[in-house]
């Protein structure tokens, strides 16, 4: 976190002034002397970016190629075009990336293609794997 100076509060006074560039009378002291003055702050917190999972379908002998061009196109947004170029690659590889996401979407994406192939009575098998 980065402190950021704002400004001199004086807790007796009740007074707020602006932090000074320099020591104005030249006495080589920074206070007012006021007693209980103290530097205000505001912390500015650092965001981290969320990690990152790939959504991985696994290539086996038994889901149809549209069943799978179907769920690329219904949970992973992708085009006919899209869907049939991965399913393609699934199938020629053995595995493919359906997308990238954070962790708590790829966990809820990979559970819903797995419950429908369970529904469709297909081997479809769904993972993720950190970016």
């Amino acid at each position: 976190m980065t402190d950021v100076t704002i400004g001199v509060f004086s807790g007796s006074g009740g007074s707020f002034a602006p932090p000074r560039a320099s020591d104005e009378d030249g006495d080589g002291d920074d206070s007012d002397g006021k007693s209980g003055a103290g530097l205000l702050t505001r912390t500015k917190p650092k965001t981290k970016k969320p990690a990152m999972y790939k959504v991985l379908m696994l290539n086996d002998d038994y889901t149809p190629m549209e069943f799978v061009v179907f769920v690329l196109e219904q949970y992973f947004s992708k085009s006919r075009e899209e869907a049939t170029q991965i399913m393609l690659h699934v199938h020629r590889r053995g595995v493919g990336i359906c997308g990238v996401y954070t962790y708590d979407i790829a966990e809820t994406k990979v559970n819903q293609v797995m419950e429908l192939a369970r529904k469709e009575q297909h081997p479809l098998q769904c993972t993720l794997e950190k970016e």
